[in-house]
């Protein structure tokens, strides 16, 4: 018999619902907010509440795409944290909920194991990573280099000690008054820029940890200089700036976890999280793959981002291993893997 798995993800401001049969995505929704996009980033308390609304029409398009019936399934998956707490219960109890309902066991995922899972969903066009490998994993809330062992054994063995490549992204367009989310103007505007125009500063952090609260500063006070001279300076320049900042944000990136997967004789590699939609960073990494004779792994477009199919992937390892949760699990809004 099939292993039907719903899963459900609600860490931020998407909320997502899939419906994995052995692994493989039947269906896939999601509802995104644009609440936020007048405040330049996901407030909270607005975020919780869309979830509120999204969650329940959200699950029952995702078991009518898959036509599966509730009763047809074998577990209800979650995430579990990391991500905002009033998000995460709107997930968490509407899982635990549906489930009890229906006497289905629960499952709760890590939200950056579930991003790294992704590529683990089974699709006929798209290999998969063999272990080890190691992951660049990259988004709005972490910038982190894992070992990954197998499909539930994961190491950070780099990670932010402040911000994260992503969060430098928004920030930094969200001073040019570029609209949030960020990062995907950032990439667009970037084509049409000259990414040698400007020179932003490089943390100089030891080991593979990553720091990009000097990067936002340099920029910053960039704006600020320049500003003063020319007051069209970002309209005039927006392209350059773009460029400029992602080519910085890459470097960043790229030079540490080239040390890492040299270190470790790794050549295995792949990338994961919503910045690894970037189509630089995913240029870099092909690049470097073929200096370096590395085999890339770049998950599909539509499992960068928030989703709950990552979410099914990571669930139905934790399903054939017999790991299960209670009744009792609550959210967390902080945590590493």
């Amino acid at each position: 018999m099939p292993v039907n798995i719903l899963a459900i993800e609600s860490s931020c401001d998407d909320t997502s619902a899939a419906v994995m049969q052995d692994g493989r995505v039947l269906s896939n929704v999601t509802a995104s907010q644009a609440v936020h996009l007048r405040y330049g980033g996901v407030v909270p308390e607005l975020a919780s509440r869309a979830h509120e609304q999204n969650i329940v029409p959200v699950v029952d398009k995702a078991l009518a795409d898959a036509g599966i019936d509730r009763k047809d399934l074998n577990a209800v998956a979650f995430t579990r944290g990391p991500g905002l707490m009033g998000s995460l219960l709107v997930g968490v109890s509407f899982a635990k909920s549906f489930a009890l309902s229906l006497g289905l066991p629960i499952i709760e995922v890590n939200h950056l194991q579930a991003h790294i899972s992704a590529h683990f969903i089974p699709e006929d066009d798209r290999p998969t990573p063999s272990f080890p490998f190691l992951c660049l994993l990259v988004s709005g809330g972490n910038s982190q280099i894992v070992l990954v062992k197998d499909y539930l054994d994961m190491e950070i063995i780099g990670q932010t000690i402040d911000d994260a490549a992503g969060e430098a992204f928004d920030k930094c367009a969200k001073v040019m008054g570029l609209g949030y989310p960020g990062g995907p103007v950032i990439d667009k505007l970037a084509k049409e820029g000259n990414k040698d125009a400007f020179s932003f500063a490089h943390p100089a952090i030891p080991g593979y940890n990553y720091s990009f609260s000097g990067l936002k500063t340099s920029f910053l006070y960039t704006l600020r200089d320049e500003l003063k001279l020319n007051p069209n300076f970002i309209e005039e320049r927006k392209n350059d700036l773009c460029a400029s900042l992602q080519k910085t944000v890459i470097e960043i990136l790229m030079k540490k976890f080239i040390s890492a997967a040299k270190d470790k004789k790794i050549k295995t590699i792949a990338v994961a999280g919503g910045v690894s939609a970037n189509s630089a960073l995913r240029e870099a990494m092909q690049v470097e793959g073929g200096k370096r004779g590395w085999q890339v792994y770049i998950p599909r477009f539509a499992y960068t981002t928030d989703n709950a199919a990552m979410v099914g992937a990571a669930a139905y390892r934790k399903y054939l291993a017999g790991i299960f949760a209670d009744q009792s699990v609550a959210p967390y809004s902080k945590t590493t893997l």
